[in-house]
């Protein structure tokens, strides 16, 4: 949901949050806007994994952003402070064209957070009290074209051509309460076999990497040291996690989370090759030592100061 508002709907943050404080959510989903826009809306159901046909009278405008439950489910309402699995069907108001489809692809999630209820009531209100199964229609206005501007690379102005109104079908697919992260690993220990790189924790219960005798990995490395027993990681999930660096020649430390005081969180999809594969399929709780190919990292050109193969203790402490 996050991807798409920032590619599709560059202002609506801005459009929704400035109204001060909103109220508290009431147990039903809160339409906003004017909701007799989508009196010509009508959804044909294709499931979960394809987007519904949709139809409505031409060209859709709204002056304001606007949403409303267009179709109820029949599964739980959504909790304040769990997260929202949803796919978007996001199509032009003045012809209906796709300008984007979500629904082939696993479901994007969307936290209901406090933040998300100070910084964008209308979504949050409408979202919060819905039931799982339910598309909700969400249409923002266009933009009005923009006056010509020249550039050095254009010396004629050209006008930026008006956007109509978008019009966004969003499914609630499931949904789950969202669980705090762990403070460190937990788990059972495991040994890990002879002839990989170490990790000792110091005294402050930072990992040190030691690659003393490690040899060059042929193929990524993917070994528990302590087993955690939480949630499998899946390679769309978001992940929490404490880490520590080195380069596999040298020892070098190039990145640490604990040097930064914090955990880091992203997107496990989004990283490089042998952290998606090598953590894929591990639990929340663990500690894995990834030992990954300069192939599955960052080439033969490097990131920084970190270069060839590498070298990494992951604590895993959380997923979404």
């Amino acid at each position: 949901m996050r991807r798409l508002l920032a590619i599709l709907l560059p202002g609506l943050l801005l459009l929704t949050a400035c109204g001060g404080s909103p109220a508290a959510p009431e147990p039903t989903s809160q339409s906003a806007g004017d909701t007799a826009k989508f009196d010509s809306l009508k959804l044909t159901d294709n499931g979960d994994k394809k987007a519904p046909g949709v139809e409505f009278t031409k060209p859709l405008e709204v002056t304001e952003p606007t949403v409303k439950v267009v179709t109820e489910g029949d599964g739980d309402k959504i909790k304040a402070n769990q997260i929202a699995n949803i796919s978007i069907l996001a199509v032009s108001g003045a012809d209906g064209s796709t300008l984007e489809d979500t629904f082939p692809s696993d479901p994007e999630a969307l936290e209901l957070t406090d933040d998300m209820k100070t910084g964008n009531a209308l979504i949050y209100n409408a979202f919060v009290g819905a039931k799982i199964g339910s598309t909700l229609a969400l249409a923002v206005p266009g933009q009005a074209a923009a006056p010509a501007s020249a550039s050095p690379e254009n010396a004629t102005p050209t006008p930026a051509a008006a956007q109509p109104t978008q019009l966004l079908l969003i499914k609630l697919i499931s949904a789950k309460d969202v669980t705090a992260p762990l403070d460190k690993p937990e788990g059972d220990p495991v040994t890990p076999p002879a002839g990989l790189p170490t990790a000792k924790e110091n005294d402050k219960g930072v990992p040190e990497i030691s690659v003393d005798g490690a040899a060059a990995p042929t193929a990524l490395v993917a070994q528990d040291l302590i087993k955690g027993k939480g949630a499998e990681v899946k390679a769309s999930d978001t992940l929490t996690v404490n880490y520590v660096g080195v380069n596999l020649v040298g020892g070098t430390k190039f990145d640490s989370s604990f040097d930064r005081g914090q955990p880091a969180s992203f997107p496990l999809n989004q990283v490089i090759k042998g952290w998606t594969q090598g953590l894929t399929g591990k639990t929340v709780g663990s500690r894995v030592l990834l030992v990954v190919p300069k192939d599955l990292a960052y080439g033969d050109a490097g990131q920084g100061e970190a270069k060839g193969d590498l070298v990494f203790v992951v604590d895993i402490l959380g997923v979404k």
